[in-house]
């Protein structure tokens, strides 16, 4: 039978985070619910630029998530340059075209009518910073030897969770936009082959106009049980 290796005590440090009262509490995360029950999707974005350290400042917030081992198995990379926008919005039409013309099923595309959606995709080429998400199953070490990554899905899952909280929580908006297949993110931006496309999420401001389905989202005890 392994011996467990015992953790060195240096390698922990101490941590403390404020308690609340109960009252506070609930106040707290009422209220957080509901900022954040206001955040939607969108697709019609102002072409008006956002500062770079903003979008620094929230792929930071996004690798703050937790991940298997602490591997932060992912990659987030940044699109602005108009022209690598375009053979995105490009090669992503031609994918969602053979989706919405054979790849999907009835029951999927009769339950897209309500949101309006179809192949064509501006909004990858006027929003003003695409974020494309890789993620990473194994990390090369500096021996020329690779690392594996664990819970990798579930990790960057969990990024992108805190990635879309900060967008909101700074006035942006976001679309989780997945075409598929999504090979052409890594080829298009020349990716490593321990990078494997994720998500593509285009950012920005509203669109002046902007509108959004009327979307109600499933109520307490559809979604919770209590044991």
């Amino acid at each position: 039978m392994g011996t467990v290796k015992s953790v060195d005590e240096q390698a922990f440090v101490s941590y403390y985070l404020e308690r609340y009262s109960d009252d506070e509490m609930r106040l707290r995360s009422r209220s957080f619910y509901e900022w954040m029950n206001s955040r939607r999707s969108v697709r019609h974005f102002s072409p008006d630029p956002i500062p770079r350290e903003v979008i620094e400042h929230l792929i930071l917030t996004a690798s703050a998530a937790p991940s298997g081992a602490h591997r932060q198995p992912w990659n987030f990379c940044v699109v602005t340059d108009p022209d690598t926008k375009r053979r995105i919005r490009i090669a992503a039409e031609e994918e969602e075209y053979e989706s919405y013309h054979g790849r999907m099923s009835e029951e999927w595309l009769k339950d897209l009518q309500p949101l309006g959606t179809d192949w064509h995709k501006p909004f990858l080429e006027i929003a003003p910073a695409l974020i494309v998400v890789f993620k990473k199953s194994w990390d090369q070490e500096e021996d020329g030897s690779r690392h594996q990554n664990y819970y990798v899905q579930e990790s960057c899952g969990l990024a992108v969770g805190f990635l879309l909280a900060a967008i909101h929580h700074v006035g942006l908006v976001a679309l989780t936009h997945t075409p598929s297949p999504m090979n052409f993110l890594s080829q298009i931006l020349q990716r490593p082959d321990n990078e494997k496309p994720f998500l593509l999420i285009p950012i920005g401001y509203p669109a002046p106009g902007c509108q959004v389905p009327n979307l109600r989202r499933k109520p307490l005890e559809k979604v919770m049980v209590w044991y």
